[in-house]
């Protein structure tokens, strides 16, 4: 184990660039084939189509997102999802973006769990939770706000089109991209992605035989594989490549100020594509002192800016105005987290210092944080939902 970890370590700089680009290749690939089996299997059988149908109630959208993006710990797997129902036409923008704030909760958990590891000393685990948390209240409040604005000003117009305040925004937007509703603009990147997707369905259709319900399924399997497989590959590629540079950074230019805190997060998770890991390695930084807390809120605040970059790169691999309306809802949804919650970050900041003194003076106040928000409350939504909603 440690030969193979110092063999990765040594690979030069070049080597990891080169790879994060295939990685990215297969990214983009894996939407379109992900794409190409779900609008198969939408048309062959309606399975999906009535699984899919019970997330048109927002809250189980948004808790069942929530649900997905703690397991895998990827805002960035579950958004390119999301993204990819829409484009192949099996969900729709309106509930989209409310399966998108889930997300948004979602991905906090990984700096959380990492902020555990420094269980046994508490002074550094106070700040590492602290640090966690600074990513996690945010999220969790801004969705509070706007979960219940967007549902309350959600409506369907005469076109058929229903969404909310921050759906209409971006359809507007959208719209001044010059796309029609379900039409495609010109797409360098389906062409370019095409080989793979081709072998992926002559491989399903060779598997499967006549059974064309069973090809749509194998090729939208294997596209989620590829899409899992290809995040992982480009994010420890970057990760190598990139963030060993800019670690040496942060106690020198990045925290200088409020601004270059700021700018960094967005650039740092651009750079990585996952705000999972620039927030993780922020928590045992910051933990150890090297930084202080009042200048990680706002590094915080940039990662969640950087982060809805991987959901317009995969809207650019599909774009039908359904998928780009969802990755500029996300882009107004972290905007709109930045807008509110710098101004009145004395907020969060003090909820974030006061919930973790109390976490390292009863260690069980961490863990009941961790289940309550990322298990408890989404599994009891979503029943609540399937009696009240769902029930004969």
């Amino acid at each position: 184990m440690q030969t193979e970890l110092n063999q990765r370590q040594a690979r030069p700089f070049w080597l990891h660039a080169l790879l994060a680009l295939l990685s990215l290749y297969f990214f983009l690939s894996a939407i379109n084939v992900m794409g190409s089996g779900l609008k198969a299997i939408g048309k062959e059988t309606t399975w999906l189509a009535d699984a899919i149908a019970q997330g048109d109630n927002p809250l189980v959208a948004l808790m069942a997102s929530v649900l997905v993006t703690s397991v895998v710990q990827s805002s960035s797997f579950t958004t390119s999802l999301i993204i990819t129902l829409v484009a192949a036409g099996e969900l729709s923008p309106g509930t989209a973006v409310f399966a998108v704030m889930g997300a948004n909760i979602g991905t906090s958990i990984t700096g959380i769990i990492v902020s555990l590891g420094t269980l046994r000393i508490k002074r550094q685990f106070r700040r590492a939770y602290a640090t966690a948390l600074m990513h996690a209240i945010p999220n969790v409040l801004t969705v509070v706000l706007l979960f219940p604005l967007e549902w309350a000003t959600s409506s369907t117009g005469a076109d058929g089109f229903t969404g909310g305040i921050l759906t209409r925004t971006a359809r507007w937007i959208t719209s001044m991209l010059d796309l029609g509703s379900g039409e495609k603009m010109f797409n360098p990147i389906k062409a370019i992605t095409k080989p793979i997707v081709t072998a992926v369905k002559e491989g399903a259709g060779w598997i499967s035989g006549d059974n064309t319900t069973l090809a749509a399924t194998l090729v939208a399997a294997i596209g989620l594989l590829i899409l899992f497989m290809a995040l992982i590959g480009l994010v420890k590629n970057l990760k190598d490549a990139l963030l060993k540079r800019i670690e040496g950074l942060f106690t020198v230019l990045i925290f200088r100020n409020d601004l270059l805190a700021w700018i960094s997060g967005i650039f740092s998770t651009v750079a990585v594509q996952s705000s999972s890991v620039t927030t993780s390695l922020m928590v045992p930084i910051a933990g150890a002192g090297a930084v202080k807390l009042r200048r990680v809120f706002p590094f915080m605040l940039g990662c969640n800016i950087g982060t809805t970059v991987t959901g317009v790169i995969a809207a650019t691999a599909n774009p039908t105005a359904g998928a780009v309306i969802v990755a500029i809802s996300h882009v107004i949804f972290n905007l709109t987290d930045n807008a509110i919650w710098y101004p009145l970050r004395i907020i969060p900041i003090r909820l974030a210092k006061w919930y973790s003194s109390l976490a390292a003076r009863r260690r069980k106040y961490a863990f009941i944080f961790l289940a309550t928000v990322f298990l408890v409350v989404p599994t009891v939504a979503l029943l609540i939902s399937e009696l009240f909603f769902f029930s004969d």
